[in-house]
């Protein structure tokens, strides 16, 4: 009998702090590497950014500042999650030249930043002054952008912060779709629990093209799986 109430205590406590502390999240994109890859596998603490109150002598809730990385519920799809690295917070002033970002006029020291391209593309890349093509960005977003734009500085607005990805030429962000409103954010990335590399979709089709008997193809799956894991990158802190 203790045994069992044992059993049902430790799975009321799982419950608990899954449903309301740490949430799994996997990796979808490239918009973050190196920092985080497609194949990685996180723990997402949700109490980090909390309201406070009662609860702060046992949770020490913290403010969301420039740096932080951020999983929250995508604007414009709610139902999709996305994970960025925070930009600007409410009051700061943002521009891109050639690349460069500048917050309240001064060049960011971005040591995580990958570019995958040299060449300069307009709104991309000195934004928000940049050429808007009707590709880019909807026109809701675009007249948000001339309303809060002062001397070529987007300002943030108070509840909203400004998010990019880390791999800034392969990142779908608030350049082309907007703020990120605070009740979107769903919390702060604590470290990968788990990693692997995604195969190729050819090297699929080839093991399963492969002859043999199924333990032997099996075996051959085990095998690639094992040789697949990122060991290194497993238990890693997200910075």
């Amino acid at each position: 009998m203790g045994t069992i109430q044992s059993l049902m205590a430790t799975v009321v406590i799982a419950v608990f702090v899954i449903t309301f502390i740490v949430q799994a999240f996997q990796i979808p994109s490239e918009s973050m590497q190196n920092t985080l890859l497609i194949g990685d596998y996180l723990l997402v603490d949700k109490e980090h950014y909390g309201p406070g109150g009662s609860w702060h002598w046992l949770i020490p809730y913290q403010k969301i500042k420039f740096g932080d990385i951020i999983v929250f519920r995508y604007p414009l799809n709610p139902a999709q999650h996305f994970v960025k690295r925070v930009i600007g917070v409410p009051g700061d002033h943002i521009r891109l030249l050639n690349k460069q970002v500048f917050v309240n006029g001064h060049p960011l020291k971005e040591p995580y930043v990958v570019h995958s391209e040299r060449v300069i593309r307009s709104f991309r890349d000195n934004f928000p002054e940049g050429d808007r093509a009707p590709e880019h960005l909807n026109w809701r977003w675009s007249e948000q952008i001339d309303r809060l734009t002062e001397e070529g500085q987007l300002i943030v607005p108070d509840g909203y912060y400004f998010a990019m990805g880390d791999n800034r030429d392969e990142s779908s962000d608030s350049r082309y779709w907007g703020f990120v409103p605070k009740e979107n954010i769903i919390g702060r990335p604590l470290f990968i629990y788990w990693s692997v590399q995604e195969r190729n979709p050819s090297e699929v089709d080839v093991e399963d093209d492969q002859p043999g008997d199924k333990l032997t193809r099996l075996t051959s799956r085990v095998s690639r799986s094992w040789k697949s894991m990122r060991w290194k990158r497993m238990f890693t802190l997200i910075r």
